[in-house]
C-alpha cells in the first residue's frame, strides 16, 4: 500500500512566546518494510533553525528554533510511503515463550543481545503484581510465544474499552487497570508491561493507522490521530507487531514514525518555550491511499 500521510499539530497559546526550541519525530522510519518515497516539515511561524538528527533507537529527529515572538504555532507533516509488513510465522511454530524468556536473559547471539534491553521495565510501564497476575493466563507453560501474545491482544482489546477521555498523557498505567479504559498508549503501555512481566522483549511503537472515509473500510480505533502498539521479539522471525487496540497483527493498514522502551522516548513534538502561559492543542492526521 501506498499512502499520502498529513499529521498536522496546531499550538494556540494564551501569551506570546518570545523564544521556543522544539524537538519532532514526526518523519516516517525508512525500513526493510516501509519505504518513505518523499516527507517534508514546515512550521508557521518559520524557523531561525532548523536541523536533523538520529536518536539513540535510530528514529529521526528534526529540531527546530523559533526566536520570534508568536502566539500560535503549526507543525505539518507530509510525507508519501510505501507499506508492506511482512508476515508473521504461523503462531504454532514459534518457540515456547519461556524458552525465549531464558535466552533473552543470557543473550548468546547479537540480536538477542539487541532485543534484550526490551525486557525491562521503563518509567511508564512499571512491572508489578497486578499486572503479571494479569498477564500470566495468557503465557502457560511451553505455549508458543506468538500463541500468547496473540492471546494477550485479543484479551486487552476484549477486557478494555477506547474512552478518548478517560485518561491523559501522565495517567499511570494502575488507573488505566483499574478504570479498564484508555486510548492506544494506554493499552501500548499495558502489553509491554504484561510482556515484560513474563522475561519478554517488547518495544513501544508510535505511527499511524489508515482513515477510511465515509462507508469504505472499518473503523480503526486510532485513526485521524497518532497511533500506538507494539512489536515483540520473536526468534527466527524478528520483530511482530501487534495492535491490542484493534486486536490486529499489523500489515498493510499502519505507517511507523519512531520506537522506543515507551511513550518518553518517541513524543512527536516535545519543547521548551519562554511565555506563553496556558494553550491549546488541536492534532489532525490524514492517512490516505495512492491509487
Amino acid at each position: 500500500m501506498r499512502y499520502d500521510v498529513r499529521h498536522r499539530s496546531t499550538y494556540i497559546y494564551a501569551q506570546p512566546v518570545d523564544l521556543s526550541h522544539h524537538m519532532l519525530k514526526l518523519t516516517p522510519r525508512a525500513l526493510g518494510f516501509q519505504s518513505v518515497l518523499a516527507s517534508a516539515i514546515e512550521t508557521n511561524p518559520s524557523p531561525a533553525f532548523m536541523g536533523a538528527a538520529a536518536d539513540y533507537f535510530g528514529n529521526g529527529v528534526t529540531f527546530l528554533a523559533l526566536t520570534e515572538p508568536h502566539d500560535r504555532l503549526q507543525v505539518e507533516m507530509h510525507a508519501t510511503v510505501e507499506v508492506k509488513f511482512p508476515q508473521p510465522p504461523p503462531a504454532e511454530t514459534t518457540p515456547a515463550w519461556n524458552s525465549v524468556r531464558d535466552a533473552l536473559r543470557t543473550a548468546p547471539d547479537t540480536d538477542l543481545l539487541e532485543a534484550s534491553e526490551f525486557v525491562y521495565e521503563s518509567p511508564l510501564t512499571p512491572v508489578d503484581a497486578e499486572i503479571a497476575a494479569y498477564a500470566a493466563p495468557s503465557f502457560p507453560p511451553d505455549r508458543p510465544l506468538l500463541a500468547a501474545a496473540l492471546d494477550l491482544n485479543q484479551r486487552i482489546h476484549r477486557d478494555f474499552i477506547f474512552d478518548g477521555n478517560a485518561t491523559l498523557v501522565s495517567t499511570p498505567l494502575s488507573e488505566v487497570m483499574k478504570r479498564r479504559r484508555g486510548v492506544c498508549q494506554d493499552f501500548a503501555h499495558l502489553t509491554l508491561a504484561a510482556h515484560r512481566a513474563m522475561g519478554l522483549a517488547a518495544r513501544y511503537i508510535s505511527g499511524y493507522i489508515r482513515t477510511y472515509h465515509q462507508q469504505d473500510g472499518p473503523i480503526l480505533a486510532g485513526a485521524d490521530a497518532s497511533h500506538a502498539w507494539v512489536s515483540i521479539y520473536c526468534p527466527g522471525a524478528g520483530w511482530v507487531d501487534l495492535d491490542p487496540t484493534n486486536d490486529l497483527v499489523v500489515s498493510e493498514e499502519h505507517i511507523v514514525l519512531a520506537w522506543g522502551r515507551d511513550y518518553g522516548d518517541i513524543s512527536p513534538i516535545r519543547g521548551v518555550i519562554l511565555g506563553g502561559g496556558e494553550h491549546t492543542l488541536d492534532v489532525a492526521v490524514d492517512v490516505v491511499p495512492i491509487t
